[in-house]
């Protein structure tokens, strides 16, 4: 075991040479080495594949030997000042090692069929390497520098992940609000991370650790300090993990490949926020201020998040606030102390939003098959509906992330968010009161994106998205010449009405794509309607290469919650079977938890269960009511009637809809005070010292230059060589003195003089 510790190192740098020798490639080969683009999908997969089961079975011997390993060697030493890089092998390690590389290799498989189309197909692979292998670098760290080194790589690639169709403004724009939204949390772990040096001399966990609270204990430190620092930390994670109030760049961030949504913001980068709390635990635990503090924000996340998606009309933008709430429970857990509960989460919550991005992105690929790259049609939720019937394999596994994330049981994330709310009674009543109305708003929202996207009817109406009646409906790339011989007859798309099943009679054709795209093929219907004949066609099915992937997160969405059931840990036998607990077990001590106050008799973890899954019931009724009635029965309900009848009653429920819309939809008015107070009060600061400077600093520059420019004129002038006027000008100078003096005389007299 010592032997595979040893060169556990090595599992951050086993995927590098894919990205360096990919854009070398592009630099000195260009041709060929996009000729040959395909052949990259499997070193890649190949290599990240190895440091899943590599971390896997470190995992496999923390859980047998309770052990935490740490290597580290010398970089820099001078006097008294020495900085270390290594390696750390403990339960957090191995946990988001799994994650990373899990979630990573199913992206990387789905992303060869869903990017195939791309021009820049191996510039987003070698991005979303060099992505994986930072991610994996900062959770293998041993010291707060380190961890800053690999941070800010992570932030770099998920720059180029956001922006990756640079040429769209829209892109552009959101890549850049991400880049300097971060950058506010950045700068502030940087100042955190350089006050605890300051104060314990030491980068190293382990030390920092022991010297910060021996400091705390013995009263040797500024204790006001202390939480600035702590909290300059935190700021890192917060804009990370897109806490509020540094959540803003996080929906703007889906303009990029839906795969980036799901590695980056579902199950990794956004994770990075989490992971740094989690790490810096033992520190901030002996400050309850932080503590508090870490509370506070983390549950208004969960409510903002949950507010600003229930009238989302872009799937992923549901889903990215969906996510930002999630994040919110996590930071809870950790706020109230509870480590456990916040890992629980952070793994069921990755692999179920994952599986719900990976789904979207499956819709959206079969969408733009109808209406070409328009994000307003292909990713409009209200254009979507009736696409069970044509995508069921999607439908499936999309219907049961969204039951996980819910909180249905025995799906993933019912385990680990009904541990999450039972913890927040504990705490305090009000926080849990809003943890469990957040948990009905998240079962009403992601019912909401289930039913408009897959219930009902197909009802996209459209033209082609250019406007043009006999262009191809299908692009190689967002910004690139479409290829006109996509297809070899060109159809004229009118519209698409709701149809009834006698009336259509499908077919399919396979039209092949030249170069390195797929092949699709695609089906379409024919219609009556008033007696017109028209030809349409309906969203295929994704390929085998995307659905392989989303059967593996339904697997690990069903059955994940296993390792961590507070049910009571030993059976007949006597054998702990509660796996997280077991892993955790060496953090946990440090953080002087017992693992016995995790686990609940079956019949209280029922009646605490009871309260949590009513909840989500109830939401998802709510949904279920407003945007699908179940049964024509419901009609008669009072409930309904409110919702449909004219009178004083239906004027006052329309009204507090509409609050509610334009909060969700203009995102609480966050980003607009940003806007006019942040942006604004920043542009008029600017103009404000940009007119100091020129009437200001410039003024007294040219100032004093023209005053030279005229002095110089004038003597000049007198300067004309004559001896009588030198001799008046004498004469001039020696009256101007004589006047001054006398007046000084006159003036001291007055007050000295009798």
């Amino acid at each position: 075991m010592e032997h595979t510790y040893q060169y556990s190192w090595i599992i951050s740098f086993v995927t590098l040479p894919v990205p360096m020798v990919i854009g070398a490639g592009l630099l000195f080969f260009p041709t060929a080495t996009k000729k040959f683009r395909r052949m990259w999908v499997f070193p890649s997969v190949l290599l990240l594949s190895i440091v899943m089961i590599f971390s896997i079975d470190l995992s496999i011997q923390q859980i047998s030997s309770s052990s935490i390993y740490q290597y580290v060697w010398s970089w820099t030493i001078n006097n008294d000042f020495s900085l270390e890089f290594g390696h750390l092998i403990d339960p957090l390690t191995s946990i988001l090692s799994i994650l990373i590389t899990t979630v990573g290799t199913l992206v990387l498989l789905y992303s060869d069929n869903y990017m195939a189309h791309d021009q820049s197909y191996l510039r987003f692979f070698a991005y979303m390497i060099f992505f994986n292998t930072s991610m994996v670098g900062l959770v293998t760290s041993s010291n707060l520098i380190q961890i800053y080194i690999f941070w800010e790589l992570v932030g770099m690639c998920s720059y180029l992940l956001i922006g990756f169709w640079f040429t769209r403004p829209i892109a552009s724009n959101a890549c850049q609000k991400a880049f300097v939204t971060n950058r506010v949390g950045d700068f502030g772990l940087l100042l955190g991370i350089l006050g605890l040096y300051w104060v314990t001399g030491s980068f190293e966990f382990r030390d920092l650790f022991e010297i910060f609270n021996n400091l705390i204990d013995n009263n040797e430190v500024n204790f006001l300090f202390v939480i600035l620092c702590a909290f300059l930390l935190f700021s890192g994670a917060i804009a990370k993990s897109a806490q509020f109030p540094l959540h803003v760049w996080l929906p703007d961030a889906m303009e990029g490949p839906t795969p980036i949504s799901a590695l980056i913001h579902a199950a990794t980068m956004v994770a990075a926020g989490i992971f740094l709390v989690a790490r810096l635990l033992p520190l901030f635990v002996v400050i309850p201020y932080i503590m508090n503090l870490i509370a506070l924000i983390s549950i208004i996340t969960v409510l903002l998040g949950a507010t600003l998606a229930i009238a989302q009309k872009d799937i992923k933008r549901s889903l990215a606030y969906s996510t930002m709430s999630q994040l919110g429970y996590m930071m809870l857990a950790l706020g109230m102390g509870s480590y456990r509960a916040a890992l629980f989460h952070l793994i069921t919550h990755a692999y179920s939003k994952a599986l719900l991005f990976l789904g979207s992105g499956s819709i959206i690929h079969s969408m733009e098959t109808i209406v070409g790259y328009s994000p307003d049609k292909s990713q409009n939720m209200v254009l979507m509906g009736g696409l069970t019937k044509h995508v069921p394999i999607t439908k499936t596994a999309f219907f049961l992330g969204t039951l996980s994330l819910c909180g249905i049981p025995p799906l993933a994330c019912f385990w680990s968010k009904d541990e999450i709310l039972n913890n927040s009674w504990l705490y305090s009543p009000i926080f849990a009161i809003i943890a469990c109305f957040t948990a009905g708003l998240t079962a009403f929202y992601m019912f909401r994106i289930y039913l408009l996207t897959f219930e009902g009817h197909l009802n996209v109406h459209f033209q082609n998205y250019n406007g043009k009646k006999n262009s191809s409906f299908y692009s190689i790339s967002p910004w690139g010449k479409k290829r006109e011989k996509m297809l070899k007859k060109k159809i004229h798309l009118l519209s698409l009405l709701t149809m009834n099943s006698n009336e259509r009679v499908s077919w399919k054709k396979t039209y092949q794509i030249d170069g390195n795209v797929r092949n699709i093929t695609q089906s379409f219907i024919t219609t009556k309607y008033f007696g017109t004949k028209r030809i349409f066609p309906y969203p295929p099915e994704s390929d085998s290469t995307m659905l392989f992937p989303m059967f593996v997160l339904v697997i690990f969405t069903l059955f994940i919650g296993a390792i961590g059931i507070p049910f009571t840990p030993f059976n007949q036998q006597g054998i702990d079977l509660d796996i997280l607990s077991k892993l955790l077990n060496p953090f946990l001590n440090l953080l002087h938890q017992n693992n016995t106050n995790n686990y609940v008799e079956w019949y209280e973890f029922a009646t605490n269960a009871t309260v949590s899954v009513s909840i989500a019931y109830f939401g998802i009724f709510i949904a279920s009511l407003l945007y699908k009635p179940v049964y024509s029965s419901l009609k008669n309900w009072n409930f309904l009637n409110l919702l449909t009848k004219k009178g004083p009653k239906r004027i006052v429920w329309d009204k507090i809809i509409n609050v509610i819309y334009d909060w969700s939809y203009n995102r609480g008015y966050i980003e607009g005070f940003y806007a006019i107070f942040l942006t604004g009060g920043i542009r008029r600061l600017a103009e404000l010292n940009h007119f100091f400077d020129r009437r200001g600093i410039d003024g007294i520059t040219n100032g004093v230059g023209v005053t030279s420019l005229f002095i110089g004129e004038g003597i000049k002038y007198v300067g004309g060589g004559r001896i009588s006027t030198y001799l008046l000008l004498f004469l001039f100078y020696v009256l101007i003195f004589l006047l001054i003096y006398y007046i000084r005389g006159e003036f001291v007299c007055f007050f000295s003089c009798d």
